[in-house]
């Protein structure tokens, strides 16, 4: 049995473990690509402020940042940058840190001659080195959270899940997630966990929210799946990077910015349709479109704390406000309806 979140106490228990966590977790990707360091501690004070604990972020983060108009760099900065933040503020014991492993790092993110396996992958030899990178770049002794960023298939899961279990017996990890899983990729490795007595997932990550194509992906298998096991699901991306938030417009010049460029491929006449239920059940129910978004999401029985991110504290208020609301039933059916995707077979089994 689980609990939900209410206006005296944010928190929400994640799936069937021991964590409990702020109902909206804060996500760390922009951290040195679109937010300096001193940006990013405004971001992060202003969440510690209202009580929020569940802090995401990656080792790869942000890697990418020189191909997409910010500062070059070889991954590890998001973990930087919260590890000084952490000793700065004194506050790691009331913090939940989860972080994540699988991708290149340094040379390798863009050159992989020679280098695979050496630096990314789900092998032993990599999640053991760079468990400890990510410690030592976030300060600590352990991790609270730590999930493999996706599959690698050309590694057995038994080996991931092998060596993950070491690091959580050693006392350097507490729980173990997966991200951008698939429901039978993480069926398989809950089988694994349990007939070779290992430790398992207790969370998943997927990118979920009102656009296609992922809402399917996550309400046809993997959310229910989530119900019947116990995973928490940590969804990323609640705003489709932005598109939800009431800054994207039809017929409109969109938001100057890398972000906008990148989201061309989501601006199809069926998005831009759900866009516009959006910004009127928002307006209906007094709230943003961004709350909104949040709130449709929070309303699903398999997420437990969508994951925001914010450049600025007065982006995190904005999403943080979808904690104060709740959208009408009928706002949420108006979004269902808008947002429904063809399906191939019965969404229940007879």
């Amino acid at each position: 049995m689980s609990f939900s979140p209410s206006d005296t106490f944010p928190y929400v228990q994640l799936g069937r473990s021991g964590l409990v966590v702020y109902a909206l977790g804060l996500g760390t990707m922009q951290f040195g690509w679109s937010v300096d360091e001193r940006g990013a501690f405004e971001v992060l004070d202003a969440y510690d402020e209202v009580g929020g604990n569940l802090i995401d972020t990656a080792d790869v983060y942000s890697a990418w940042s020189a191909n997409e108009g910010g500062p070059p760099n070889a991954g590890g900065v998001s973990e930087e940058i919260i590890g000084r933040w952490l000793a700065a503020r004194g506050n790691r014991d009331r913090m939940i840190i989860a972080t994540k492993v699988r991708a290149a790092m340094g040379e390798s993110f863009s050159d992989h001659r020679g280098t695979r396996y050496q630096r990314e992958g789900l092998g032993r030899r990599w999640i053991m080195r760079a468990c400890e990178d990510s410690l030592r770049r976030l300060g600590v002794d352990h991790i609270d959270l730590y999930q493999v960023h996706w599959i690698d298939p050309l590694v057995p899961i038994a080996e991931t899940l092998g060596a993950l279990t070491d690091l959580v017996r050693q006392g350097k990890v507490r729980y173990l997630g997966c991200s951008n899983f698939t429901a039978w990729r993480l069926m398989e490795a809950l089988w694994v966990s349990d007939r070779r007595q290992l430790e398992s997932f207790v969370s998943v990550q997927p990118e979920y929210h009102l656009l296609d194509p992922v809402r399917s992906f996550v309400e046809l298998e993997l959310g229910p799946m989530c119900v019947e096991h116990g995973i928490g699901m940590i969804p990323y991306s609640p705003l489709a990077a932005g598109v939800l938030t009431g800054k994207y417009r039809r017929d409109e010049p969109q938001p100057a910015s890398v972000r906008a460029e990148l989201n061309a491929d989501r601006l199809s006449d069926r998005n831009w349709d759900i866009v516009e239920t959006l910004l009127a059940v928002a307006a209906d129910d007094g709230l943003t479109p961004a709350q909104a978004a949040i709130n449709w999401q929070r309303s699903k029985p398999w997420v437990s704390a969508p994951l925001v991110g914010a450049n600025r504290p007065e982006q995190l208020a904005d999403s943080l406000g979808a904690l104060e609301h709740r959208l009408s039933t009928e706002a949420i059916a108006r979004l269902d309806e808008a947002s429904d995707f063809p399906r191939s077979r019965p969404s229940q089994e007879i």
